[in-house]
């Protein structure tokens, strides 16, 4: 697949790039290359990121960081099973247990949220740092949800991270997490209370609890341009009707 001239490959993390210090200079230069396109193409383009993570792989699967990326890459194009698999071998090569809590949501896109459970209840849990276990807790309540168990979804979220007033980069998906929770379970008015929280929280952008809260809220958003488009159409529509009119008009005259 063709890469970017504006793409070097020392865009990628220092440490990345010393584990490709293994590799011939010139394969390493490829490998980060395609390692960058990971990076840059996974929120926007998910198929072309598991593209040139394949690519990666092919030319260097022993690397921590290549199993990681194409696991990452598998991940965010919903093939948990290719995704778990490179999630553990990345584990098995680095030792850590960072990728412990998207290896239990691995578990669950394969509709294994029991497995899930036994994961979020492992000696590894307590391994993890503060956002590892926020993770995890929400992996977890999520396979209750699975589960159809709700109100056990709901006691999973509470804790001391839900309850602080600090915002950290996992309390927006915290707060949502339990809001939707709630009102999966019928209780609008605490869910519009956590929603709202939620927002509070949710400084880049990455839920959609504002649109959550409007809709609880009864509140219609329309499309500007759409509507624009639609006063246009109607407008030609109007000039054609018009157009027809003087036509038949002029038609009848002949006659």
């Amino acid at each position: 697949m063709p890469i970017p001239e504006d793409v070097t490959g020392e865009e990628i993390d220092r440490d990345v790039r010393q584990e490709l210090q293994s590799l011939p200079k010139t394969l390493a230069e490829d490998v980060a290359k395609n390692l960058v396109m990971v990076a840059r193409l996974i929120d926007e383009d998910p198929e072309g990121a598991y593209a040139y993570s394949r690519i990666a792989l092919r030319l260097a699967s022993r690397v921590a960081a290549v199993r990681e990326a194409a696991g990452f890459a598998a991940y965010a194009t919903q093939k948990y099973g290719e995704a778990l698999a490179e999630f553990r071998a990345a584990r098995r090569m680095t030792g850590t247990v960072e990728l412990w809590p998207l290896m239990a949501d691995c578990e669950r896109g394969l509709g294994r949220p029991e497995k899930a459970l036994d994961m979020a209840g492992a000696p590894e849990v307590q391994k993890l740092d503060k956002a590892g276990q926020v993770e995890m807790r929400l992996v977890a309540a999520g396979a209750r949800r699975d589960m159809g168990q709700l109100d056990a979804a709901i006691v999973t979220l509470q804790s001391s991270e839900l309850a602080s007033n600090s915002v950290q980069p996992w309390t927006a998906r915290l707060r949502y997490a339990y809001a939707d929770a709630l009102l999966a379970a019928g209780r609008e008015g605490e869910a519009r209370e956590w929603f709202a929280k939620a927002v509070e929280a949710d400084r880049d952008g990455s839920t959609d609890a504002s649109d959550r809260l409007a809709e609880l809220d009864g509140v219609e958003f329309t499309d500007a341009f759409v509507e624009a488009e639609d006063e246009a159409e109607a407008e030609d529509e109007d000039q054609a009707a018009d157009g027809r009119d003087e036509q038949g008009a002029h038609d009848d005259d002949k006659d």
